[in-house]
């Protein structure tokens, strides 16, 4: 599998059934997987999205968003668990105005699985624990 690193955005090929053992960069030598999720920007986003073969979970946010902040230690919590089955990733819409723009984000927070370059899931509106997992079991 090809993995993006959360640290230098290199990409790594890994072998899934090595996905459990901890990889590490081959440029930067970090842990491939964090246990939380990473700062999404222009810059990055293509590698993590796009070019990277693992589900991308990203949460569009802002700051000023209270259902963004109550819903942003679930999304911590799930990517301390659930990684490697998938990246985690926020993007900050008041920052990153280009991508909010370019996915047509119009209420906050919303979230969207990328696998393959592709949305193949996509929710509006902040969810409790169990239902957020659910939702991405469906995925």
């Amino acid at each position: 599998m090809l993995i993006a690193c959360p640290h230098c955005d290199t990409l790594n090929r890994v072998p899934e059934e090595r996905l459990n053992q901890q990889p590490g960069c081959g440029k930067c030598q970090s842990p491939l997987f964090s246990g939380a999720p990473i700062t999404l920007t222009g810059s990055n986003f293509a590698k993590h999205a796009y070019k990277s073969e693992l589900p991308l979970v990203v949460d569009f946010w802002a700051d000023w968003c209270g259902p963004c902040k109550s819903f942003a230690p679930v999304f911590a919590k799930a990517a301390g668990e659930l990684e490697p089955r998938f990246r985690f990733g926020k993007i900050d819409t008041q920052a990153q105005q280009a991508l909010a723009a370019q996915f047509g984000i119009r209420s906050i927070p919303t979230l969207m699985v990328f696998h393959q370059g592709k949305v193949v899931a996509q929710q509006a509106g902040a969810l409790p624990k169990q239902a957020f997992y659910q939702w991405l079991d469906a995925v």
